[in-house]
């Protein structure tokens, strides 16, 4: 059976539950976390029974079935059997679409990015918590901290590697408008030299560096302000990073009292 969970107080019950399972279920306890705060990503949290649940499927809201970038799922799952069947409900997944599913099984099993379709991008994850032991970030004179808008879009779109189409663009300006983002400005820009963007299930996922303003710790010091941020908001802080960054897992893996997950 699939039973919709719309009640806040069983929602509250639910992002408990979620935490105790922390690793593997950081993309549905994020997205859970956001429902309980506004639901700034229009989820909805499907169980398959209540309150012993054995999977938590995180459907994408509706979005056009050729947009692989929104149509984004989570999934966390106590049994395979259990939530194989919640997948093949009607309604629960439009299998004629282009999807990805962010997840993982308790007692096993690889998580990370999943693509079906016509992205099909791999992610590795690294996890970053209990930043307290973190030296204070030292900044260029000159430059400040502060958010991304909309209006950063054609920039954030242009650097993306898995970017440079209409829907990549939609997507970046909507995960700007819904959710927490940083970045680096100097006194007389108006467009960042460094950011990173949360998406609809916590993650520090689309980190960028100019390269004209790379090698001065830059994106060390917005990773360590974003992780204090989405603690202090209650969130885990941990990210998104492709297998063939180095740059950024040896940045992650440098962060004191950090444990990580490939």
């Amino acid at each position: 059976a699939m039973l919709i969970l719309t009640c806040p107080a069983q929602l509250q019950r639910l992002e408990g539950a979620l935490r105790r399972s922390l690793p593997l279920a950081l993309p549905v306890h994020g997205a859970v976390m956001n429902m309980n705060r506004g639901n700034p990503g229009d989820f909805e949290a499907v169980v398959d029974a209540w309150p012993d649940f054995h999977a938590v499927p995180i459907p994408a809201p509706q979005v056009p079935a050729d947009d692989c970038y929104m149509n984004m799922h989570a999934a966390f799952y106590r049994d395979l059997g259990a939530y194989r069947a919640l997948l093949e409900s009607p309604g629960a997944l439009h299998w004629d679409t282009a999807f990805h599913i962010f997840g993982g099984a308790r007692g096993g099993g690889r998580w990370g990015g999943q693509g079906s379709g016509t992205q099909g991008a791999e992610t590795g994850v690294q996890c970053l918590l209990r930043l307290t032991d973190a030296p204070p970030c030292r900044l260029d004179p000159g430059v400040r901290v502060g958010s991304l808008s909309p209006a950063h879009a054609d920039l954030l779109d242009a650097t993306w590697a898995y970017g440079g189409n209409a829907w990549s663009r939609r997507y970046l300006a909507d995960m700007v408008a819904r959710f927490p983002s940083l970045c680096l400005l100097t006194a007389t820009a108006t467009q960042p030299l460094c950011w990173v963007l949360l998406d609809p299930f916590g993650t520090a996922a689309h980190g960028y560096t100019l390269p004209t303003h790379r090698r001065r710790g830059h994106m060390r010091a917005l990773t360590v302000l974003a992780a204090r941020q989405a603690q202090a908001r209650g969130f885990p802080a941990f990210g998104h990073t492709a297998p063939d960054n180095r740059p950024m897992q040896r940045l992650q893996e440098r962060v004191p009292r950090g444990w990580r997950e490939h």
